[in-house]
Parts: structure tokens; sequence; C-alpha cells
């Protein structure tokens, strides 16, 4: 008997040690998992990305959302969903260190371990100190409380969407 799906993972990504590195750890920390569908999965990953990688080798996950402090535009706490096209390439081959590896590297090692999710999104937030040290900055421990909000709200619309395509009767 296979595994049932959970259908959804949300995967905090990110080295606490490193200042907002931490970001993705602390929302999944923060997130409520009990007020989540039974088909959301919540997870703090940290550095682990094999094991997030091996971890969906299991064909458990239809989505990913990764929670991770990404490069983006705008001030330091800028919040931002990104689909990530799950089969693209990256323009260069992805290092794989079990202890840092980027969303990029993840899906890279899933494709090359034979494994396939079919849909990535990236909730980001842009960071402010990537230094060594244990706590975030002020602009993105500001942004803490959205960021819990919005990965809650996107957790609970992709487990929606999930259900509603099984739940469609199969074209005759």
């Amino acid at each position: 008997m296979s595994a049932p799906r959970s259908r959804v993972l949300v995967a905090g990504i990110g080295n606490i040690f490193l200042g907002d590195d931490g970001f993705g750890v602390e929302v999944v920390r923060r997130v409520d998992a009990s007020a989540l569908p039974s088909t959301v999965d919540v997870a703090d990953y940290g550095i682990r990305g094999v094991h997030l990688a091996y971890d969906l080798l299991d064909g458990r996950h239809e989505t990913l959302i990764m929670v991770d402090a990404v490069p983006l535009d705008g001030p330091p706490g800028t919040l931002a969903v990104l689909e990530v096209d799950p089969e693209q390439e990256p323009a260069a081959p992805p290092a794989l260190d079990g202890h840092g590896m980027t969303p990029q590297a993840v899906l890279a090692l899933l494709r090359g371990l034979g494994g396939r999710i079919d849909r990535v999104l990236v909730v980001g937030c842009r960071p402010a100190v990537l230094d060594e040290r244990m706590d975030l900055s002020e602009p993105v421990r500001a942004a803490m409380d959205d960021a819990v909000s919005l990965v809650t709200t996107l957790a609970r619309e992709e487990a929606m969407k999930t259900l509603r395509t099984e739940r469609r009767p199969a074209d005759a």
C-alpha cells in the first residue's frame, strides 16, 4: 500500500547562524500547522537541502512551498511569492553542499535522483544581514507576522487547489 499524499509541503530553508538567512526557519516555526488542512505538512529543513530532496522522492507532495531569504528588489524585509519551474535547469550546475543548498540546487538534485514535483513556490524575504549572528535584523523581524500570514494563506490555497483537482471528474 502506498503512502497517502500530503499534497503540500511547506519547507523552511536557511541557516539560523547567518542572521536573516534564518528567515525561512523562523517562519515555519511560527506557522500554526494545526490551523492548516491535514493535506499540508510544515517542516524546518534549515541547511538540510539534501534531506529535503530525498523527502520529496516519496511522491507524497504535489506542491512545494519553500520559505527562504532571497535577493529581491526593494528594501530589506520585502516579501514576494515566486513561482519556480521545477523542470528548469539552473544557468550553472548547482554546488551540492548538504549544508547550504539553494532552492535551485534542491530541485536539480531531486531531478537527478529521478524525482519530480508538480508545483514549486518560494516565499522569499529580502535579507538585510547575512553575517554570523543568530538573530534576524529589524526589517526582517518586522516582516515576520506578514510572512507567517502569507505562508499560511498560500498553503491553504494550494491545498484547496489539489483537492479540487482530485474531485474533478475524469474527461469522458
